[in-house]
C-alpha cells in the first residue's frame, strides 16, 4: 500500500468511527437504533472508542507502509547502483578511457510547476557518477526539449550522438544558421545559451519512465563526454529499461 494510501486509510478509519460515537451520542439515525445495538452488544461503543485513539494516535496503516516504504527503498537504491554498475562496465571499452566521474546516470520526474500548471517540466531528482565534479547544471526541460524532453514527446527511448553537431555550432552565429537552415528541432529544442550548457555531453540516451497506465511521468538519462558507439549498446538500454519499470512501479516512492 502506498503511503498517502495508507495515510487516507487512517484518516477514513478514524472519521468513521468518530461518526459512529456521534450518532450513539446524538441518537442518529436513531435512539432505538443504538439501544438494539447496545443490548446485544454492549462492548461497542468502547471498540469505536478504541479505533478512535488507535487509529488517530498511532496512524497503524501508515506506520507499516513505512516500514515497508523503507524495505522497497533500500532494493531500489541497490537496483539503480547496480545499474550503474554495468554502465561502468560498459564504459570500460571506451578509448581511450573515460575520466572519474564522467559517465552519469539522471533520474527525472515529471512536475508541474507554477510557470508551466499543465504540462509540468522534468525536475532531476536523482543522479549517479562516481565524481561530484563537475556539478549538474540547473535545466528543467519541457516536452521536446534535451534528449530527456524527445523521450517525453515521443514516450519511447532515445540515443543521440551531437558530436557533430557540437563541433560544428561553436557560436551563436552557427546556432542561429544552422537552426535556420533545419529548424529547433535539430537542435534538440534547446535555445543556444542551453545547447552551449550541454554540448560537452556528446553520447546521450534516455528511456522512459511510465505509470501503470503507460503514461509518462519521468525517465532515465545516461550520458558522457564521448563514446557514443561504445555505449549505443542494447545492453545499456536494457539495464536503465528494467530500472525504469522498478522506479515507475513504485511511483517514485521509494528514489
Amino acid at each position: 500500500m502506498k503511503r498517502n494510501r495508507a495515510r487516507a486509510t487512517d484518516r477514513l478509519v478514524v472519521l468513521a468511527a468518530t461518526v459512529c460515537l456521534a450518532g450513539n451520542a446524538y441518537g442518529v439515525p436513531s435512539a432505538t437504533f443504538w439501544t438494539a445495538i447496545k443490548r446485544g452488544h454492549p462492548y461497542v461503543p468502547v471498540i469505536i472508542l478504541v479505533v478512535v485513539g488507535t487509529f488517530g494516535a498511532l496512524g497503524p496503516f501508515e506506520g507499516w507502509s513505512n516500514r515497508t516504504s523503507a524495505d522497497r527503498a533500500v532494493a531500489v537504491k541497490r537496483h539503480i547502483l547496480a545499474t550503474f554498475g554495468r554502465l561502468l562496465e560498459i564504459s570500460n571499452a571506451v578509448q581511450p578511457p573515460l575520466a572519474t566521474g564522467d559517465l552519469a546516470l539522471h533520474i527525472w520526474k515529471r512536475q508541474r510547476t507554477p510557470a508551466h500548471p499543465i504540462s509540468g517540466v522534468l525536475k532531476r531528482i536523482a543522479s549517479c557518477r562516481m565524481s561530484t565534479y563537475p556539478g549538474n547544471r540547473p535545466f528543467l526541460p519541457m516536452k521536446g526539449v534535451g534528449v530527456v524532453g524527445l523521450c517525453w514527446l515521443g514516450n519511447k527511448e532515445i540515443s543521440k550522438d551531437v558530436t557533430g553537431l557540437a563541433d560544428e555550432l561553436t557560436d551563436q552565429a552557427a546556432y542561429d544558421t544552422y537552426v535556420a537552415a533545419h529548424g529547433l528541432n535539430a537542435v534538440m529544442g534547446l535555445s543556444w545559451r542551453e545547447f552551449d550548457n550541454v554540448k560537452h555531453r556528446t553520447a546521450l540516451f534516455a528511456t522512459p519512465i511510465r505509470n501503470g497506465r503507460g503514461r509518462f511521468v519521468g525517465c532515465i538519462s545516461v550520458d558522457a563526454s564521448r563514446g557514443f558507439d561504445v555505449l549505443d549498446k542494447r545492453e545499456l538500454m536494457e539495464a536503465i529499461g528494467n530500472l525504469a519499470l522498478t522506479i515507475g512501479l513504485e511511483d517514485f516512492e521509494c528514489t
